[in-house]
């Protein structure tokens, strides 16, 4: 594996900011406080619910006895949502395009000139009996990428302590995923494991022996706690995965990450908008690994319930326009 491609495509001269970056360049994640208010998180709260209901599935979020998938569209691994065109749902985009969501990654990057990924949402119920999970330490970057490449976020909408699932990131696993490579890695044999014919380029799941090695090598796993309104970001090479929610609270949260349009071949812009038009989402990765998501499928088959445009179309504003890759900055 010595012989793959080493690119960063950003490089931290060792500037001191006095701010989030700092934490970010030295552990490869951080937590970004309030970066939208209590209420408009609450809001995109309110959002994830009407949507879930829009179904008519009987979901009911004041009932326990709804919270199984039988009452849900189809998700991934019970809480992951990026089907029925719901990546461009109005309210997705409208927090895609908060100022203080886009002023994180403009601040990361040093560029007002960025590109976001169509990405999905998560909405964990606590305690759903008919869920068959375990967890899959993972990266959303493989080992044919090596470098400082991508930077992930989730921004978060509910109370979020230690009892209300969440992410869990192995902190500091970034800076030593270029070591941890130079020798030939197999996959862990995930559940979740996507087949080896769709090659799924940037998605590596690690063994437990691969966890130990990291912890072997000082990282340290940890549960990001967070409030309303607050983003947290990694550099994809950071392995994390979820926990559940175990307490009362539903998880609502939102996946955003966005990199310099500058990255993006004139090819991948083209697919993006092309996919930005047929109202399709993309993976993590605003301006490379893009690809079809695929249908829901129920069962086994086409869920009838599928949609090919959002319930509530998004406005296209300028910055959206220009976020999705449609018009030139």
């Amino acid at each position: 594996m010595g012989s793959l491609e080493f690119k960063d495509l950003f490089t931290h001269d060792g500037t001191v900011y006095g701010d989030w970056r700092d934490e970010f360049h030295k552990n490869g994640c951080a937590v970004v406080k309030n970066v939208i208010s209590p209420e408009r998180a609450a809001y995109y709260r309110q959002k994830q619910i009407e949507w879930l209901q829009s179904f008519g599935r009987g979901f009911d979020p004041n009932d326990e006895s709804t919270w199984t998938q039988e009452h849900l569209p189809v998700n991934f691994k019970g809480s992951m949502y990026f089907a029925y065109s719901s990546t461009h749902e109005k309210f997705v985009w409208e927090a895609r395009t908060e100022q203080g969501v886009i002023d994180v990654f403009s601040k990361l990057w040093g560029t007002d000139e960025l590109l976001v990924s169509f990405d999905g949402m998560n909405i964990a119920l606590p305690r759903q009996k008919d869920l068959k999970w375990s967890p899959w330490p993972h990266t959303d970057q493989s080992p044919e990428r090596l470098g400082m490449q991508c930077v992930q976020g989730l921004l978060n909408y509910a109370p979020n302590g230690d009892k209300d699932g969440g992410l869990i990131l192995m902190k500091g696993s970034s800076k030593l995923f270029n070591e941890f490579f130079q020798e030939t890695r197999k996959q862990a044999d995930h559940e979740d494991k996507p087949p080896e014919e769709e090659n799924f380029k940037d998605l590596f799941i690690f063994s437990e022996d691969d966890v130990r090695w990291f912890k072997d090598h000082g990282c340290e796993q940890v549960k990001i706690n967070m409030a309303p309104g607050d983003l947290v970001l990694w550099d994809s090479r950071t392995m994390h995965h979820a926990c559940l929610p175990e307490g009362d609270q539903i998880r609502h949260v939102q996946y955003i990450c966005m990199t310099p349009k500058k990255f993006a071949k004139a090819e991948d812009v083209e697919m993006k908008v092309q996919l930005f038009k047929d109202w399709q989402g993309t993976t993590h990765w605003p301006h490379c690994n893009l690809r079809v998501q695929g249908p829901p499928l129920r069962d086994g088959k086409l869920d009838p319930q599928n949609r090919d445009r959002p319930l509530e179309p998004p406005e296209m504003t300028n910055r959206l326009l220009q976020l999705a890759g449609v018009k030139a900055y």
